[in-house]
């Protein structure tokens, strides 16, 4: 059973943007912008202006909450070319403050993509050199406009839109056309200009010869498929929905989707002993990068920031019961905006749901012949966006015993390349079909936890496990300890993940002990995850800096979301977590925020074609002393 929940009336400031919202704040930026405004501009991202903490924490019930709105977009500014527009609405006024992007540029829209193939498809040379190919029907030509990054090509003026176009061939509309792509190929389009400023060539490839479709109808046959398996909750959910607020067993908190940060938690509290403690004020992805390893020309330049210039919350998938959820579900609805300025509705953009999770905890006793069990459940909060050719799956799972884990599945359709018979080149571009090669590649995801651990004074320690010296102290040689010491400023708070040593890391508030008398803390426990691979030189890591490090510390700042900067299109790098950490701050006994990238190296293999099988990444945040006992143990039995 599926039942949307929606509300068209906010009545809390964290309360997502409605329609009417959004279509009258672009209605006055419109007015606002007066001649400015041609038929060529557009909106690329719309996003509640969340108000600060103090304000969020003083809000009473029954008060009128203040809304404003962020807009970014484009309007080709003739005499002086730029980033575009960062607007925001005061809904309340009606006031308008409006600023230019100096430094890169509004986040790709869904005109950018639109206009990008259609100046690639209607370019002379383009068309000659797809000709010389053998191809002469542009209909089923796919073209994918991919973020020309750290790497627009000279010609393109500072200040213009511009995208790299790649190009693959179907048979018709329903045919994958990741199968057979044109290798070496590249259209560099200016947007701005509406040309093709430089056409790459590295030569003819055929095509590669097998259909890569994947539906039902084109497989050779289908084997007998697991019989039916039905959840139900004959009684009902056990969580309830209000508006954008949820609550479950002892767990309170909001959610909403953000068109950069995609799928947020706000405010998330545990209730404990009738207390609800407060553990996170905010917790997202905050950036992302995808970075290729293959030296082809076709793939080199590749590194896409999927958040900051693909607007990843604006690609979420209207999920469908039976399919992307299953069982008892609650959906959220999201709104974005259309580059004219009207509202788009994502129906079910968020799934809310409980699964079982087997034992969570059990003991038979001997003595006594008594077993006392107890099964685990978890409340999960997903969404799925689609990204070009890639899908990723955000999950929020919260569990009986006060845990936190963020699960991201990555599945879709892999990169590929054309390669002739004995051309391989599998340590950079494993054969995944004959002829198809697929690059080597990673997928970092650094997600930003703003922790008000029963309040703002927080502090971390990094722990790890060490072996102890044998010696007197240690005549067998079995002794290992744990190590602790505090991350006090910035630069020491700049950590990587050692799976050889349980490194985790640990938040605590020095100001409330538990009855041990330590400080309550949460811990996380970080899978084993890499690191950015590219050399500290290349501009994938100057633009993607926050994937060089596992762990980051910051000061809370309420400016400082995106780990990339606020505008990472088209933007060389430096600005987010490099610019910010340069003064060193202090992150001890203050409100701080944790900066935490998880992610996979992708060595593709054939199972990954024509569709991957969902590969997981993710982390895990568990109390520590947070509680003084198993706070499952009032789990009434089965």
């Amino acid at each position: 059973m599926a039942q949307t929940t929606a509300s068209n009336v906010p009545i809390h400031p964290l309360d997502p943007p409605s329609a009417a919202e959004v279509e009258r704040a672009t209605a006055l930026i419109k007015e606002t912008m007066g001649k400015s405004w041609g038929e060529r501009a557009g909106f690329c991202s719309v996003a509640l202006v969340e108000p600060a903490k103090a304000a969020l924490k003083s809000f009473a019930a029954g008060e009128s909450p203040g809304r404003q709105l962020r807009f970014l977009g484009y309007d080709y500014p003739v005499d002086d070319p730029d980033g575009g527009f960062d607007a925001t609405v005061d809904l309340t006024s009606g006031e308008v403050a409006m600023s230019r992007i100096a430094k890169g540029q509004a986040p790709i829209g869904g005109a950018d993509v639109f206009n990008a193939i259609r100046i690639a498809k209607q370019d002379s040379g383009w068309q000659a050199a797809m000709r010389r190919r053998g191809i002469e029907d542009f209909e089923h030509v796919q073209i994918d406009p991919w973020p020309a990054s750290g790497y627009p090509h000279p010609s393109i003026p500072r200040g213009h839109r511009a995208h790299r176009c790649i190009s693959f061939v179907r048979e018709d509309k329903t045919d994958n056309g990741y199968a057979r792509p044109v290798q070496g190929l590249i259209a560099h389009v200016d947007l701005t200009a509406g040309r093709v400023a430089h056409l790459e060539d590295h030569g003819d490839v055929p095509l590669p010869p097998e259909s890569g479709r994947y539906d039902a109808a084109s497989q050779p046959r289908l084997r007998e498929g697991p019989k039916p398996l039905s959840i139900t909750q004959p009684e009902g959910i056990s969580f309830t929905v209000d508006g954008n607020a949820v609550a479950w067993q002892n767990w309170e908190f909001r959610v909403s989707l953000h068109p950069i940060n995609g799928l947020v938690l706000h405010q998330l509290g545990y209730r404990d002993a009738g207390e609800l403690r407060p553990i996170l004020h905010r917790a997202a992805l905050s950036e992302m990068i995808v970075p290729y390893g293959d030296t082809d020309p076709m793939h080199r330049w590749k590194h896409v920031l999927d958040a900051g210039e693909a607007s990843i919350g604006n690609c979420a998938n209207s999920l469908m019961l039976g399919c992307d959820c299953l069982g008892e579900i609650r959906y959220l609805d999201h709104v974005a905006v259309k580059p004219d300025g009207t509202a788009r509705l994502v129906k079910n953009a968020i799934c809310i749901h409980e699964e079982d999770r087997g034992i969570l905890w059990k003991h038979h006793d001997g003595h006594s012949q008594t077993t006392e069990v107890r099964r685990s459940r978890r409340l999960v909060v997903s969404s799925f966006h689609t990204v070009g050719n890639y899908e990723y799956g955000f999950y929020w799972h919260l569990y009986l015993d006060g845990s936190i884990e963020m699960e991201v599945k990555l599945t879709g359709i892999v990169g590929v390349s054309a390669v002739l018979d004995g051309e391989e080149r599998a340590e950079f571009a494993p054969l995944v079909a004959p002829n198809l090669a697929s690059p080597v590649h990673q997928h970092l995801f650094c997600f930003r936890l703003d922790f008000d651990l029963d309040g703002e004074t927080n502090s971390v320690y990094e722990a790890e496990t060490e072996a102890v010296p044998a010696g007197e102290s240690n005549p067998d040689g079995t002794a290992f300890r744990i190590r602790s010491r505090l991350l006090a400023s910035e630069k020491q708070a700049m950590r990587n993940v050692d799976a050889a040593r349980s490194r985790c890391w640990k938040v605590v508030n020095p100001e409330r002990r538990n009855r041990l008398g330590n400080p309550v803390g949460y811990r996380l426990l970080p899978g084993a995850t890499p690191a950015l691979l590219a050399e500290a030189s290349s501009k994938v890591a100057a633009r993607a800096a926050f994937a060089r490090h596992n762990l980051w510390v910051t000061p809370y700042r309420p400016d400082e979301i995106c780990a990339a900067g606020d505008h990472p299109n088209l933007n060389p790098g430096g600005d987010g977590l490099p610019a910010w950490t340069t003064g060193d701050r202090s992150v001890e006994a203050t409100d701080i925020v944790l900066w935490h990238t998880v992610g996979s190296t992708h060595l593709p293999r054939p199972e990954d074609w024509p569709v991957m099988p969902v590969e997981t990444c993710g982390f895990l945040l568990q109390p520590v002393g947070f509680f003084d006992r198993n706070p499952a143990l009032d789990l009434p039995p089965h």
